[in-house]
């Protein structure tokens, strides 16, 4: 199991519609995200930043996001997401979320 956590922005304008959709999100993209083998899912706001949390059970982590990637379901919420959302400046080139180091953890 691998351990993730990323970071966004979220535009201040767009909080309260992006948090109205996650409280009920559909049920084809909470299916693809367990399919893509993500467990223990969360998202959290400040300000308006979104910090997300998740764990990775499979074997191959590029694979299952190309596989969430491709699903027309996902692309479609996508669509609605991403314009609410305000990327890192410093994310790597192909991220939306900026990946995360953990430079802590305790079981």
């Amino acid at each position: 199991m691998q351990r993730y956590g990323m970071v966004l922005k979220v535009k201040p304008e767009k909080i309260e519609e992006y948090k109205e959709y996650h409280a009920d999100i559909w049920s084809g993209v909470a299916d693809i995200i367990t399919e893509c083998n993500i467990r223990n899912y969360s998202i959290y706001l400040k300000d308006d930043c979104l910090f997300s949390y998740f764990e990775y059970i499979g074997e191959d982590f590029k694979a299952d996001m190309d596989k969430m990637a491709a699903d027309p379901t996902t692309q479609k919420w996508w669509d609605i997401m991403m314009p609410m959302q305000d990327p890192l400046p410093t994310r790597k080139e192909g991220e939306w979320w900026a990946d995360m180091e953990e430079v802590f953890h305790q079981e």
